[in-house]
């Protein structure tokens, strides 16, 4: 009995040191899902940017889109989301000042531009400094997002408000959720006009842009980008570090975007 003891505690010495004196070989480092809640507009350059990312670093990217305002609201509430990219600034100052933000963490990446847009290929480009809004829409609506809440709908009412326009074309607009609800009211001719961003009409085949509107007609869009304060996870640093990189800089730009330089 002590002999079988004895001779199966040298083996166990012997399986140690053997072990011990295996070569350490590198761990790849574990993949991470990182949850990026961005505003409707950016839709087709994050399309992108997912694909490049996730071949690049192997992380996962669950995107959700919709308007800006509806994003923070659920971000207040305990939605489970990394990254916010927000089509204004108000709504990220919000979370900003509810502590949902990680310290530091926030920076301005985009800019963009305000367009009215017409259904179909053929629409003439009008006299944005001389607009007959009203007449030109007669009985049809004038498609728009939500102006007292979603950010391109909010530009929009300021960029008619500064031109004289608004007061004549309230009762005529036609609000959706989100900017790219109100593209497609136009694009399927629901609405003859619209107003959105430059980058969505990139990236719709049937709409015209007829018009841009004056960048002082409206605050600056910008689009703010932050981590957010709910957990912290190596992927998301660099996720931001990647949209601030080279590939997510031609994507962005791909689709009509002015990438600001940090």
């Amino acid at each position: 009995m002590f002999k079988f003891c004895l001779n199966a505690r040298l083996r166990s010495l012997t399986a140690a040191a053997f072990l011990a004196n295996l070569p350490v070989l590198p761990t790849e480092a574990a993949a991470d899902e990182i949850t990026v809640f961005a505003a409707a507009s950016l839709a087709d350059a994050l399309n992108e940017i997912e694909q490049h990312f996730e071949a690049a670093t192997g992380h996962d990217l669950v995107i959700s889109l919709a308007g800006s305002s509806a994003l923070a609201r659920q971000i207040q509430q305990g939605a489970p989301a990394d990254i916010f990219i927000s089509a204004n600034p108000d709504w990220m100052d919000v979370l900003e000042k509810d502590g949902l933000l990680e310290p530091g963490s926030r920076f301005d990446l985009l800019n963009n531009a305000l367009v009215l847009i017409a259904h179909g290929r053929e629409a003439q480009p009008l006299d944005m400094t001389d607009l007959d809004l009203a007449g030109l829409l007669g009985d049809n609506r004038l498609a728009m997002a939500l102006v007292d809440a979603v950010p391109a709908g909010i530009y929009g009412k300021a960029a008619l408000q500064s031109l004289g326009l608004w007061d004549a074309a309230e009762p005529r607009i036609a609000q959706s959720d989100n900017v790219r609800s109100a593209l497609a009211l136009v694009a399927t001719g629901e609405a003859p006009y619209g107003i959105v961003y430059a980058t969505d009409a990139v990236a719709e085949d049937n709409v015209t842009v007829v018009g841009t509107f004056p960048a002082d007609s409206h605050p600056p869009i910008v689009y703010p980008v932050a981590d957010l304060a709910n957990r912290d996870v190596p992927a998301e640093a660099e996720f931001l570090a990647y949209l601030q990189g080279p590939d997510a800089r031609e994507a962005f730009e791909r689709q009509g975007f002015v990438v600001l330089a940090r």
